[in-house]
């Protein structure tokens, strides 16, 4: 099996984009800029009073492995899809931008392959509606201990975790990664996720995970203080803490080093995929051995990048950028 740069488990899902008004939201019950998990009926709902709609494969994780992929990092992705027409143009796209997608689509099953309906207003906000289908069915038996074992970076989704199954999947992976000499890290991906998951979560942080990036409300949902004594108990529990704070500085924490990166606020095009392409920026100055700082600095960089248009991975050359900023 060949070594990859960065190994990511996470949710397959299909992306449907529409830019739309304040007063479709309201007219369809939307809540504006959150993600909101919607059951099939609703789905097929929303689906269909999309106009103009785009579609393209994204997933927190598999997002932030097509902008590591951008940066000419290795990459695989180990997800579930369903062997049905969005499941193919899913694996499909994914090889297509240099991510192998490890898992074949599954033939047969009852749940369809997941899409998140995204409603982009002029302000750039996005209100994401997620019908999770297969890819929440994610379990040990879909993680190839051949590929995370080889990996130097295991990346895993929080959204992952609300199962059980999922739970089991990521401790193997976790497992297998640090067996081999990999590091395994985690995104906490929401507050309401955490908040449901509470102790399992913080279990994985302190006994399992290398690293962790979180936004300042999933860490204080984390340890249920304020952000300074959650971020003081998370470096006690993990070797390297990250938290974004939107549109402040971004804390980045290993060990004694803490290091707060500025963040240069613009007016976004379509704030979808912000984190994960900082985490894309990121992880990628973690791969190359880069300082604290200038790998805080490259996540800001590429997360400003995918904000400054519609959709939600990288349309430039985001390593030129860091060229330009003298980063590398």
């Amino acid at each position: 099996m060949k070594p990859y740069q960065v190994v990511g488990i996470g949710n397959a899902v299909v992306d449907v984009l529409a830019q739309t008004d304040d007063s479709f939201l309201d007219h369809m019950g939307i809540e504006k800029g959150i993600m909101q998990l919607i059951e099939r009926d609703r789905a097929e709902t929303l689906y269909a009073a999309m106009s103009e709609r785009t579609q393209a494969p994204g997933g927190s994780v598999a997002n932030t492995l097509a902008g590591l992929g951008n940066l000419g990092l290795s990459t695989a992705f180990i997800g579930r899809v369903r062997d049905d027409a969005l499941g193919r143009f899913y694996a499909a796209s994914m090889a297509a931008e240099g991510t192998d997608f490890i898992n074949p689509p599954v033939a047969g099953g009852d749940l369809p392959t997941s899409r998140s309906m995204i409603f982009v207003t002029p302000d750039g906000e996005r209100s994401m509606n997620t019908y999770l289908g297969i890819s929440a069915d994610l379990g040990t038996g879909d993680v190839p201990l051949d590929v995370v074992e080889h990996a130097a970076i295991l990346f895993l989704e929080g959204y992952l975790f609300d199962k059980d199954h999922g739970k089991a999947a990521f401790l193997k992976a976790a497992q297998a990664c640090r067996r081999g000499g990999g590091k395994a890290g985690i995104a906490l991906s929401d507050p309401f996720c955490v908040n449901r998951h509470r102790d399992s979560f913080r279990r994985l942080v302190s006994e399992a995970m290398d690293y962790v990036i979180g936004n300042q409300h999933e860490w204080e949902a984390l340890y249920q203080t304020d952000l300074d004594s959650a971020l003081d108990q998370a470096a006690r529990d993990c070797g390297l803490v990250v938290c974004t704070r939107s549109g402040a500085d971004v804390v980045l924490i290993a060990g004694d080093e803490r290091v707060e990166v500025p963040v240069h606020r613009v007016v976004p095009v379509d704030a979808t995929g912000a984190g994960d392409q900082f985490a894309a920026g990121f992880l990628y100055g973690v791969a190359t051995g880069q300082s604290l700082d200038v790998a805080g600095r490259m996540g800001c960089i590429a997360a400003a990048e995918v904000i400054s248009h519609f959709g939600a991975r990288p349309e430039a050359d985001v390593k030129a950028l860091f060229r330009a900023q003298r980063l590398i």
